[in-house]
């Protein structure tokens, strides 16, 4: 099954955050596919701290939805992630966003696709990169990131492959 995988961090190393999780998740989760570009964005709900980096990954694996959950966190701990305010600053965060066949999950603990891709553009970019032809309900990727709404948050490429999987 291909996954996106949405991840963020806004402290410490910002970039070697990212760098590790891409690392971690390919050992841990499946076989990271693609990478999007790294983009630098204004923090959204909890405005006061500082800003982001975040990236979409694509990875195929053969974990169940839930697994690929219990997976990640278990990755975020590892990298250092600590229990914050929701929204607030963290080192980094890995958000479970979609998966290519459309598959839907309503728990407790997980919802596919993820509740908030659409409303974040800091999440879209960079899928757009991957998949602009990706469906998220009735629109395709591309579509939901030419709304008004969406064009207004701050999110700025910072470069291009910036980040790659590790492979010995």
């Amino acid at each position: 099954m291909r996954v996106f995988l949405g991840l963020g961090s806004n402290i410490g190393e910002r970039l070697q955050n990212l760098q590790a999780a891409v690392n971690l998740l390919d050992l841990r989760v499946g076989s990271v596919v693609r990478i999007a570009s790294v983009y630098e964005t204004a923090p959204v709900y909890v405005e006061d701290q500082p800003p982001f980096l975040n990236t979409v990954v694509e990875l195929d694996t053969n974990l169940t939805p839930e697994d690929i959950l219990r997976a990640v966190k278990e990755v975020e701990a590892e990298i250092g992630r600590t229990p914050r305010e929701r929204f607030g600053p963290r080192e980094i965060d890995i958000d479970l966003l979609i998966t290519e066949d459309g598959t839907e999950v309503n728990s407790d603990r997980l919802s596919l696709p993820h509740p908030n891709l659409t409303e974040r553009r800091f999440v879209l970019e960079p899928l757009a990169e991957l998949c602009p032809d990706l469906a998220v309900g009735s629109r395709r990727i591309a579509e939901w990131l030419a709304q008004p709404n969406i064009q207004a948050q701050q999110v700025e490429r910072t470069a291009e492959s910036l980040l790659f999987v590790h492979r010995d």
